[in-house]
């Protein structure tokens, strides 16, 4: 199952105050393999590039940090199966390889890369408003990085370092709500019980009155559901007449399962993005009798209900906030040793592969 394509190319164009402009320098970084690179005093970095098809290694990084910059050392990051699948496998289009480009992305498409998008970290220099916080920055897996200070997002008192790796699932998951026009008392439906699913259901099932099913071939993810307080049901048993059904499962038959739950005028959310390829839509019958709408989100953009009052730093702040929820716990489902990392990717990002969020830890 993929999930959602999460990385926006207005990441890499934020100004400090998080609305879009030219970013300062970030950091210089040269890259080899493993060795015997760096001093006594201080040890090179180390990064996950993926060299191949489902093929990665560590590789020795000099992190030199601009003076608007800070410099964190890592605790965790989260691996995004859906999008780093794709770029694992090698699969993102040509048309797409600018799009696609992570904020702090180094190396082109397909390999060698180094690409993630979820790290979180202790902040070892920088500005004294942030010196010693943790914070999560749009950076690939690595232990010890530069970033500009202004992608330095602080956690919150409230929010474990290992669960701040949900920041940008549940960023996305926020502005597919606000996409979708949902509202209290609805009759909401999830195709697709991944995180940003789930997330999305979460987010929905706060509203007042709110009836939430998530809808998934997999039954293993019906116990993750419950725990969020959500419905679960099969496709062959998903409901119908709801009021806004969104879906995140990037398949042809995950989108038929929506457009099938959706009642008269009601609104379609496709989250998902599918890489290469041409996906077939069923948009006759129950599609155009209906009258249904069927949407775009992703998280490039503001919502548009949004946008002329909420900047990019606002929205991950309330992001941010939202993971003070410890039933999001229930989401990161491995834990694994930055070491460990580039053996396990195959398992880790194969098509099937069991869990949701795989969470890396560092020492």
């Amino acid at each position: 199952m993929v999930d959602v394509m999460e990385i926006r190319q207005d990441w890499k164009n934020r100004g400090p105050d998080g609305t879009t402009g030219t970013q300062p320098s970030t950091e210089i970084e040269g890259n080899r393999p493993l060795g015997n690179e760096g001093t006594p005093n201080e040890p090179p970095a180390r990064a996950l590039w993926y060299v191949a098809p489902m093929h990665a290694e560590l590789r020795a990084e000099a992190v030199t940090a601009a003076a608007d910059a800070v410099v964190v050392r890592a605790l965790w990051s989260g691996i995004s199966r859906g999008t780093e699948r794709l770029v694992a496998s090698g699969r993102v289009p040509p048309a797409e390889h600018q799009r696609m480009r992570a904020p702090l992305q180094a190396g082109e498409f397909p390999f060698p890369v180094k690409y993630g998008y979820c790290a979180v970290g202790a902040v070892e220099q920088g500005p004294q408003a942030l010196a010693g916080r943790t914070v999560f920055v749009l950076h690939p897996h690595q232990d010890r990085f530069a970033a500009p200070s202004a992608m330095a997002n602080p956690v919150p008192a409230g929010v474990p370092a290992r669960r701040a790796i949900l920041a940008a699932n549940v960023e996305t998951a926020l502005n597919a709500v606000w996409d979708s026009g949902v509202g209290p008392g609805d009759r909401i439906v999830v195709v697709g019980a991944g995180v940003v699913g789930l997330l999305t259901g979460w987010i929905c099932g706060r509203l007042p009155g709110a009836e939430v099913t998530m809808v998934d071939v997999a039954a293993a993810r019906a116990p993750v559901a419950s725990a969020l307080g959500l419905r679960f049901a099969t496709p062959d048993a998903a409901p119908a007449d709801a009021d806004i059904v969104f879906h995140t499962s990037a398949s042809a038959a995950g989108l038929a399962t929506a457009i099938d739950a959706a009642g008269f005028e009601a609104t379609v959310v496709e989250m998902s993005w599918y890489g290469e390829g041409v996906t077939p839509a069923p948009l006759g019958g129950a599609f155009h009798s209906r009258r249904l709408k069927l949407i775009s989100s992703q998280v490039g953009h503001v919502a548009p209900s949004r946008r002329p009052r909420w900047s990019y730093a606002r929205r991950m702040a309330t992001a941010m906030a939202l993971l003070e929820d410890p039933r999001l716990d229930a989401l990161i489902t491995e834990d694994i040793g930055f070491s460990d990392l580039p053996a396990a990717i195959p398992r880790i990002l194969a098509g099937q592969a069991p869990g949701l969020v795989t969470a890396v830890r560092y020492p």
